[in-house]
């Protein structure tokens, strides 16, 4: 006969950051085993979230079995000099029992500061009746600040208003994010390409030779050309996702990229690092129907961009991939820039699966080498429910 053993209680808050969704925690909030990285940690997270799931549905979690519903967030005090919290992301794997750390969710970094406004981690001095409130985030994940200016009406966060996200139902209010500094350092260096070049040769095994652009800034992400992939960059979700050739060629060129990139020593690693790098794909501008069925016409938009997140292309695009779009986009001989027209531009508007998204990004050479210092976009973040997750005790061996 089982023991009866009553289930963990955990405060939690389920929020919409831009076009995914993730639960919150306050880092103070978890049980004291969570607290750190580590086994236990992962273990609460993968049962909140109800992975691993061979069904692929997340019946028994928090989870939408999706990689933009498959999110966890920890806030706590930053321990950062000149920052208001500390932001740590959780990419929890649908079929595996593997939480990654490796890198950030840029469309749930809009919802950190709403998220840190309700939690009194912003002293009240410096919340305005009406107006804006600047929270200052270190993303703990990369070591990188993000900067969000939260709209605030009646001295509360204010979600309701009129700014439309491509892949969002729903308008809400604006969020404009800066990522300062974004070219990710922790595993490359600090180069924001690896490689030393804005284009590459990439040898990919079973596909043969592609050219590339490997890029660090928002988050490691390798473009490919639509057209060198027999695909013309107005696909839209199963056209990629329902095709195990087409999965399976995109997955051999993230390994691909992820070897030459550095992040990874062999290629059996990749599987522990589903998160990045990223893998996408561009075009020049082109008329297509996007999910919702609104004609997106090729005068609206700079470029098409679509975009893979744990082995499956994004509804959407990725907050941090718009980084990585907006930066190559900024820097003259990238792939991304080549589909835009090429050029000197500072920002762009491309087509994704769900619609259309403008990005910014104001690159410069200093010693011969590119440097971007801030990189914009806007987001929206709702709380879509409040209270408490519920998880077996027996997960933290309670």
């Amino acid at each position: 006969m089982t023991t009866f053993r009553p289930q963990l209680r955990i405060p939690a808050t389920y929020m919409r950051g831009g076009t995914s969704k993730g639960v919150f925690f306050r880092l103070a909030d978890l049980p004291e085993a969570a607290r750190l990285p580590g086994a236990a940690r992962d273990a609460l997270l993968l049962r909140v979230i109800g992975s691993p799931d061979p069904y692929g549905k997340h019946t028994d979690g928090m989870g939408g079995a999706t990689s933009s519903t498959s999110k966890c967030v920890i806030i706590g005090p930053s321990t950062q000099p000149g920052h208001d919290v500390d932001y740590l992301y959780g990419q929890v794997s649908i079929d595996s029992a593997f939480v990654d750390w490796s890198g950030n969710c840029g469309n749930l970094s809009s919802a950190v500061g709403p998220f840190a406004i309700a939690n009194g981690f912003i002293p009240a001095g410096r919340i305005p009746r009406d107006g804006v409130c600047t929270v200052r985030i270190w993303q703990k994940n990369i070591g990188k600040t993000i900067v969000a200016h939260v709209p605030i009406a009646n001295g509360e966060v204010q979600e309701d208003g009129d700014f439309e996200l491509d892949g969002v139902t729903f308008p809400s209010a604006e969020i404009p994010l800066e990522f300062l500094d974004p070219v990710d350092e922790g595993d490359e260096g600090g180069a924001m390409f690896p490689t030393g070049n804005v284009v590459d040769t990439l040898d990919v095994p079973g596909v043969g030779t592609l050219q590339a652009t490997m890029i660090t800034a928002g988050i490691p992400t390798v473009f490919v050309r639509a057209a060198d992939v027999g695909l013309a960059g107005t696909e839209l979700q199963p056209a990629i996702n329902e095709s195990r050739e087409r999965l399976a060629l995109f997955e051999a060129i993230r390994v691909a990229g992820a070897l030459r990139m550095g992040l990874i020593a062999a290629p059996e690693e990749a599987v522990r690092r589903q998160h990045t790098p990223k893998v996408a794909f561009v075009a020049p501008p082109a008329d297509y129907v996007a999910s919702s069925g609104r004609l997106v016409r090729a005068a609206e938009i700079d470029l098409l961009a679509r975009a893979l997140s744990m082995g499956k292309l994004h509804h959407a695009m990725m907050g941090t991939a718009s980084v990585a779009i907006a930066t190559a986009a900024a820097i003259p001989g990238t792939l991304v820039n080549e589909a835009a027209g090429g050029g000197v531009r500072e920002a762009v508007r491309f087509g994704h699966p769900s619609g259309t998204m403008r990005v910014g990004a104001a690159a410069e050479q200093v010693d011969g080498q590119w440097v971007v210092r801030k990189a914009l976009m806007s987001r929206s973040a709702r709380v879509l429910m409040e209270g408490h997750v519920r998880v077996p005790a027996s997960v933290l061996g309670s």
